[in-house]
């Protein structure tokens, strides 16, 4: 897949602030202010900058958190993992594979049944399609 590249004022003028902060500025959201972390409704979950599909509502659970938690992407394809030392901790960041939006991060605290994995994603780096 081919790297969706735009301009930061290309970004700016698609996104609203808090978007554009979170996404190309790798802000966070607060916690619990997101209606995503309490969707329950059938869909996918696609990134606000590019459109693409990231997770499915089947790998969606409760973390209890306050941000949408998944324990798997749609594909092996849809995100992108980084290291982040930032804040003065290890954690791996998560980018959108397509466009490289910031979209949260990945802890090995998840569903032990499942992947193990804690997919943490920002409600405002989201857009949800009910299917």
């Amino acid at each position: 897949m081919e790297k969706l590249k735009k301009s930061e004022e290309q970004w700016r003028a698609e996104l609203t602030p808090e978007q554009y902060e979170i996404v190309r500025e790798k802000g966070t959201e607060a916690p619990f202010t997101s209606e995503l972390d309490e969707n329950k409704a059938p869909g996918t979950y696609k990134c606000v900058a590019c459109g693409q599909p990231l997770f499915s509502s089947e790998t969606k659970f409760e973390s209890g958190t306050g941000w949408p938690s998944f324990f798997a992407p749609m594909d092996d394809g849809a995100v992108d993992t980084e290291d982040d030392n930032s804040l003065m901790m290890r954690r791996t960041e998560v980018l959108c594979s397509r466009c490289d939006a910031h979209l949260g991060h990945v802890f090995d605290d998840g569903p032990a049944d499942e992947t193990g994995l804690r997919y943490c994603i920002n409600g405002c780096a989201l857009e949800f399609d009910e299917t």
